[in-house]
């Protein structure tokens, strides 16, 4: 009965591993982690079958080691090569007899503290599933040479995390072998002989140590994937990114259907400039203007000196076409006038700096002028009576001077 159910559990564990191989790739969070280890335990050995008669195993046969070179293929399941020695001798109440057994295997690794997602209540504890086969032999002082078998391996190992270099290790193994020739207590016995299947078990219970290899801060065990941790850390992001404010209008960018609202302008709740007249120009620039500009003459010069005489000037930011905020009061002193003068028309005159290549300027200054005609149309003039020139560069300025290009980033009017 015990050899049917190690077989089932064998098969069960190596059935788990091929289903879910494609699955795995897509579950591991990152390959951002330690793979190698070197698994060291040390413990107690224990044969059980075969022995002849009136003879049996002590109970606390200490010597038991074995060392292991183990690769994970991602944070659930990996490869294991290690290399086993087991020294036994006779009970009290048996005949005398002294043996060693040496065995090599590869092994299968579940990684079950992650399959069972262990992370949900502990990141110190872990729990591994292992099982493979191997080549072993046997020595007895009974008999001259080895006793060559093939052996079959399953076990559980506890682990506790010491730190991410290093892990706290305790394992249970059961190794079965098959066609072993003599009994441990080394008589070459023909019912053993006869039976070539899995007709000798032995036990290891030991403590060690995972020692975790590579430059990353966390090994495989301990790496989790698929966490409400993990989830919260993403939720967390998202919402950083999506509370981002580019033109702080106090509406965040994902609500945001104007990310480029002029500073200070009001806006609505999804980030649109204020413009209730639908003129262009939006409501805080309006109202400041409605209280500032009057159009009336200055030192005794005409309305239409000051305008042509370029004493009503738009200006702009470097490489923009859009006028800044205050200038929107020549906008609309000129705006003011055609309203008052229908008969008259206007030629809007744009021009750019001396920086930059001079074709790009002179599509720049075009822009410009576009701009202060259409926000002049908006306010109820036809566009009939608005031509717009783009005049290109102002060369009038010393170019070197950033206070003097200020001055020629700019539309100026002619009335006709």
């Amino acid at each position: 009965m015990k050899k049917i159910i190690f077989i089932a559990a064998l098969l069960v564990a190596v059935t788990e591993i091929n289903a879910q191989e494609t699955k795995i790739q897509k579950e591991t969070t990152s390959t951002e982690f330690n793979k190698w280890s070197v698994d060291v335990n040390a413990g107690l050995s224990k044969p059980t079958a075969p022995f002849s008669t009136n003879y049996y195993s002590s109970n606390t046969n200490f010597i038991h080691g074995d060392l292991g070179v183990r690769y994970m293929l991602n944070n659930k399941f990996g490869l294991k090569l290690d290399f086993g020695l087991d020294s036994f001798k006779n009970d009290s109440e048996s005949f005398e007899f002294e043996g060693k057994y040496y065995r090599t295997s590869l092994q299968g690794v579940v990684n079950l503290g992650r399959v069972l997602n262990f992370e949900d209540w502990t990141n110190t504890i872990n729990l591994q599933a292992h099982s493979g086969v191997g080549f072993s032999f046997m020595t007895n002082d009974k008999f001259d040479g080895n006793d060559d078998m093939t052996n079959f391996i399953l076990g559980l190992t506890a682990q506790f995390k010491l730190s991410n270099r290093v892990a706290l290790n305790a394992d249970f193994s059961m190794i079965n072998n098959i066609n072993q020739e003599y009994t441990f207590d080394g008589v070459q016995d023909p019912s053993v002989t006869s039976d070539r299947g899995f007709n000798s078990t032995l036990y290891n219970a030991s403590l060690g140590l995972s020692i975790y290899l590579g430059k990353h801060g966390k090994h495989a065990d301990w790496v989790t994937s698929n966490s409400k941790l993990d989830e919260l850390e993403r939720r967390v992001a998202e919402l950083e990114t999506k509370l981002l404010d580019t033109d702080k209008d106090g509406v965040a960018d994902y609500l945001d259907e104007e990310k480029n609202s002029a500073q200070n302008v009001l806006v609505d709740t999804k980030g649109r400039t204020l413009d209730t007249n639908k003129n262009g120009v939006d409501d805080k620039v309006e109202a400041y203007v409605d209280n500032k500009t009057k159009v009336t003459s200055t030192d005794g010069q005409s309305i239409e000196d000051m305008i042509n005489g370029g004493y009503i000037t738009v200006f702009f930011d470097f490489n923009s076409s859009k006028p800044t905020a205050d200038s929107y009061s020549a906008i609309n002193f000129v705006t003011q006038y055609l309203k008052s003068n229908p008969n008259s028309n206007v030629e809007i005159v744009g021009f750019a700096d001396e920086i930059g290549n001079s074709e790009y300027n002179k599509t720049l200054s075009a822009s410009r002028a576009n701009f202060v005609k259409d926000v002049i149309v908006k306010a109820g003039i036809n566009a009939s009576r608005l031509n717009v020139t783009g005049q290109g560069e102002d060369t009038s300025v010393d170019a070197s001077s950033a206070d003097a290009r200020r001055l020629v980033r700019k539309v100026i009017f002619k009335l006709k």
